[in-house]
């Protein structure tokens, strides 16, 4: 019963800026990482940004300086601003958890959003 949702895609000039949002609802011990993948047409889905539970954060190299990943852990919320975006950016984004449903470690489980569209005009 645990549920990813994401928001805040849309359509943006390039130079311009949006934040996604995921929240995760449902039962769960804790949240030991999160991560934002995105996918364009004819391509493989590739990593974004992951943020794990330490607070580590670790970026894909074309959008270092651009993106930034970060959680809310009082609401169960992991956010990715982009900023200076480019038509290559745009892609469907999907949100990745990786949760701890209960006190064992191999109760962890990999769950994802449903996906928004992001698309960057010229």
């Amino acid at each position: 019963q645990v549920q990813l949702v994401e928001s805040g895609g849309g359509l943006v000039q390039a130079g311009g800026s949006l934040r996604l949002s995921c929240a995760v609802s449902g039962s769960f011990f804790s949240i030991n990482a999160m991560g934002w993948y995105r996918q364009a047409p004819g391509k493989q889905r590739e990593l974004v940004a992951v943020v794990t539970s330490a607070g580590t954060t670790t970026y894909v190299d074309s959008v270092k300086g651009r993106f930034t990943i970060s959680r809310d852990n009082d609401k169960s919320t992991v956010y990715l601003q982009m900023n200076s975006l480019k038509p290559e950016d745009t892609a469907v984004y999907y949100c990745n958890g990786r949760i701890q449903t209960r006190w064992k470690s191999l109760s962890e489980g990999t769950y994802w959003g449903q996906g928004t569209q992001v698309t960057v005009s010229s």
